[in-house]
């Protein structure tokens, strides 16, 4: 799953692509690059980011999720948590919904995904984009996660989404410390349980940096690669990245070796 974010302020590539036709160019370099679905963003969910309107929002993606679609033979995926903006992605053809909420910041988003029936990422979030890295604390990492994530799976069956089109991100790096990051990485089988495939998006975060000696993110790489070959190792369905073409020759050499 290749990023393009049509925002200008997130984290890695905020402000790069925030034209329509950078944006549709970067989407298309990375489907050459090997991308399966491409997720388009226009809101920065980055620690302690400010929101933006659903207006807003659609101004940024709706036109290049359209042309996208018209374009491209790969699915288009969006990555909002208001309905609002989803519905509208979905009538001009995106046919996923990536909702960092997992279904709980807009009531609304589990009937308009069932509507036009989307595939569904839900992911869990500790908190808001604006808090979530305040001191975030869990009695039971593993567990809490997992409680919550089957709670927005039924959320999405009671709104009649197939189980077949849920997917399942533990979401790295929203309302987790370092330590929490490495622990849900060394236990992705863990959320097996849900039966449900996973997403993982680990690329370019602010843990990769701290724990090689607080590197900016333009020096992550490496570690995004090593962190995307750790969740493909333990199952992971789906790597949310933004270097598709480096991520894809490790993952293509690494299964040559390991026979996988």
């Amino acid at each position: 799953m290749g990023i393009v974010n049509v925002t200008p302020d997130s984290f890695w590539d905020g402000g790069r692509y925030d034209a329509t036709d950078t944006a549709l160019a970067r989407a298309e370099q990375l489907i050459a690059e090997g991308a399966d679905i491409i997720d388009i963003g226009g809101e920065s969910t980055r620690p302690g980011a400010s929101a933006v309107t659903a207006e807003q929002e659609l101004e940024r993606v709706a036109p290049v999720v359209a042309e996208l679609a018209r374009r491209a033979d790969v699915p288009v995926s969006v990555d909002t948590y208001k309905s609002a903006v989803a519905e509208r992605c979905l009538e001009a053809g995106a046919s996923i919904v990536n909702d960092i909420s997992g279904l709980r910041f807009d009531p609304a988003m589990a009937g308009v995904a069932t509507r036009y029936h989307a595939g569904l990422v839900l992911m869990h979030i500790k908190g808001t984009p604006r808090d979530m890295q305040q001191d975030p604390q869990y009695d039971d990492l593993l567990g809490e996660i997992s409680s919550s994530l089957q709670a927005s799976i039924e959320i999405a069956l009671a709104a009649g989404t197939e189980r077949s089109a849920v997917a399942i991100d533990p979401g790295i790096g929203f309302g987790k410390t370092v330590e929490h990051n490495v622990a849900i990485l060394k236990n992705l089988k863990y959320f097996e349980r849900l039966d449900c495939p996973m997403v993982i998006g680990a690329s370019r975060k602010s843990f990769i940096g701290k724990l090689n000696g607080g590197i900016p993110a333009d020096q992550r790489l490496p570690g995004s690669i090593a962190a995307a070959l750790a969740a493909a190792a333990a199952g992971a369905a789906v790597l949310r990245v933004h270097d598709v073409a480096a991520t894809r020759q490790a993952l293509v050499t690494f299964r040559s070796i390991a026979g996988a």
